[in-house]
């Protein structure tokens, strides 16, 4: 089957962060991707997987032809991604104006942590910072401290994957409107979006805001990990009240539904869990869990979850 973006050709700005995972996600979409990178750069040398889809192209910036270069290429392209700081593009000649100048239909991709405006805007930050200023590291981790989700939702959900879907959006109305426009994606502001749930259940009264005293974020017995015999964990998400009966079963003490949300309950409930876990160990949970609806899964390692059949 034709992918639904083969023929068109995006041009990237080498970046870490948002930038290369929007890229790889309208590469595996069908585009050509073309990455513009500096003379020493082997960034693409380290995460392949990252850059699968691509063919690197080596120009300096501190030459005049190399900005011409990347001008003609953006002349016959669909789309261009860039993450650098904001302005650093205009200052180079090669900003959304003079770039949409040359071709009326290029979608001009920005990928930034702050966006382009605002008291932030100039300052450099990280992953992290996005994640503290929106309300999600002080919701995410245990009752005494905050745990760092990798990159995965600020860079990669709340700025790669907004970008990616705004340029493909942007693309497909470039081809029937003739008009590309510039999608500007700011971490801040995609991981914001992402916090839409949480933030509507607290100011309906419906999520206590303190790490570990919610129904999704730890607080509750079933849905949460425990320790197992041998070191290893596993994950535990029983929410729906049969997927809970299961997990009790299983367990070995049968439990009604009536008793999952009672939450005076829930710290006796997880200390009976816990002990319950740490009798055997993980791979015999497994087994025991296999079947059925309970909702239990190995916590694996890395190595471990390349190999699992189901990926």
């Amino acid at each position: 089957m034709r992918a639904p973006l083969a023929g068109m050709r995006v041009i990237e700005i080498d970046a870490i962060g948002a930038v290369p995972f929007a890229s790889l996600l309208v590469a595996d979409l069908g585009c050509e991707g073309v990455g513009i990178v500096q003379p020493g750069s082997g960034t693409s040398a380290i995460v392949p997987a990252l850059y699968r889809g691509r063919q690197d192209v080596t120009l300096d910036f501190r030459e005049p032809a190399a900005i011409a270069e990347v001008l003609d290429l953006a002349a016959h392209a669909d789309a261009l991604i860039e993450g650098m700081p904001p302005g650093s593009m205009e200052a180079l000649g090669l900003g959304p104006d003079r770039c949409r100048a040359r071709n009326p239909r290029l979608v001009y991709g920005r990928a930034s942590i702050w966006g382009q405006t605002g008291p932030l805007a100039g300052r450099p930050g990280a992953d992290i910072n996005v994640l503290a200023l929106t309300g999600a590291l002080h919701a995410i981790g245990a009752p005494d401290a905050p745990a760092v989700p990798l990159n995965l939702l600020g860079d990669h959900a709340g700025c790669g994957l907004f970008l990616a879907l705004g340029m493909v959006s942007a693309m497909l109305g470039a081809q029937t409107g003739g008009e590309g426009r510039v999608v500007d994606a700011a971490a801040i502001d995609g991981v914001a979006t992402l916090m839409a749930l949480t933030q509507s259940l607290f100011a309906s009264g419906r999520w206590v805001d303190r790490r570990e005293a919610n129904l999704i974020d730890g607080g509750a017995p079933f849905y949460r990990s425990y320790a197992c015999a041998d070191g290893q964990h596993v994950a535990v998400g029983a929410i729906d009240p049969s997927q809970f009966e299961a997990l009790c079963t299983g367990l070995g003490f049968p439990a009604g539904s009536s008793v999952q949300l009672d939450r005076a309950g829930w710290p006796a409930m997880a200390t009976t869990f816990a002990e319950r876990f740490a009798a055997r160990t993980r791979d015999e949970w497994v087994r025991t869990f296999a079947q059925g609806e309970a909702c239990v899964t190995p916590v694996l390692s890395l190595a471990e979850a390349a190999r699992h059949p189901h990926a």
